[in-house]
């Protein structure tokens, strides 16, 4: 628990992948490192290609961009659901390929644009609604984005730190503190994995308005403040996970073809603003402990320095 190294590992089966970019998503990541995944969910937060078994030791990651390296695509520029690996192979149908406008060093925030798109299929936000996204780590900033695209959406980005603001604004919405966050919301995400930002993502709601709890928590336990006006409110709370596509989009949405479309809203520049900083694979077991505890990170990339 607590430390990083770099192991060989094995290659798997299927097409060559020289992987370019990956990129360490710090919730999920820091649950995993500090040894905080439950037992009863040991086989749900078994990734894509993953090696070893929970607790530890155990090889995790899930944004991975590279260069098909064989055969009648080589060169090819995919995305790839694989832990932090220099190289790898796979099958075709796992390698998304990524749109000609989005550069490959910022498709590896593929998954968490994955999640926030299904985040909000799953609030049923729509155009004119005042939204509040409380938590704004890197799928949180992501889900706000997607939000103030709607149609004269009032969307307001709630975090501690007042250093989002500027983030907020170039993602097009507005930025407050917990303590003056906006009161009658339509929708509200919860995404700082915190009680107290699920306390104060209750206290936004307004009448009949639903909550969406994007948080995953690991083993820690949460208290829920179910008292007040929760229940004259009538709100709602419901879960949303990636792992399974909202039911009346199933019947039309394959995860490929979420996958594919998360990756084409990655064209905008302004999601650089994302990327909080970079390291080279060889230097990363040195740093990952503290990339993973530093609360000013967001996506931090891994570089793959190719012959």
């Amino acid at each position: 628990m607590g430390t990083a190294e770099i192991r060989p590992g094995s290659l798997g089966d299927g097409v060559l992948v020289e992987t370019l970019f990956s990129g360490i998503s710090r919730g999920t990541e820091r649950l995993v490192f500090e040894g905080r995944v439950p037992a009863s969910e040991y086989e749900r937060m078994c990734g894509p290609a993953m090696e070893g078994a929970f607790p530890f030791p155990v090889k995790y990651g899930y944004n991975v961009v590279g260069r098909i390296a064989e055969g009648p695509n080589k060169g090819q520029l995919v995305f790839a659901l694989h832990p932090h690996q220099s190289c790898f192979r796979s099958s075709e149908s796992a390698l998304v390929p990524l749109p000609q406008n989005v550069p490959p060093d910022r498709a590896v925030l593929g998954a968490n644009m994955e999640t926030a798109l299904n985040l909000l299929w799953d609030s049923g936000a729509a155009a004119g609604d005042r939204i509040a996204v409380i938590g704004a780590g890197v799928v949180g900033a992501l889900v706000a984005y997607l939000a103030s695209q709607l149609p004269g959406a009032e969307v307001t980005l709630v975090d501690l730190n007042p250093e989002r603001s500027s983030l907020a604004e170039g993602l097009g919405c507005q930025f407050s503190l917990p303590e003056h966050a906006p009161k009658d919301c339509d929708v509200v995400f919860h995404l700082s994995a915190s009680p107290a930002g699920l306390a104060t993502a209750i206290d936004c709601a307004g009448m009949e308005a639903t909550v969406v709890e994007g948080s995953w928590y690991g083993d820690t336990k949460t208290s829920v403040p179910l008292g007040g006006a929760f229940h004259s409110r009538r709100l709602r709370i419901c879960s949303s996970q990636v792992g399974h596509i909202p039911p009346k989009r199933a019947p039309r949405w394959s995860y490929g073809r979420r996958m594919a479309k998360a990756l084409e809203l990655l064209a905008d520049p302004v999601l650089d603003t994302l990327i909080s900083g970079e390291t080279s694979l060889n230097e990363l077991p040195d740093h990952y402990g503290g990339i993973l505890s530093d609360p000013a990170t967001l996506c931090h990339r891994i570089r793959y320095d190719l012959p």
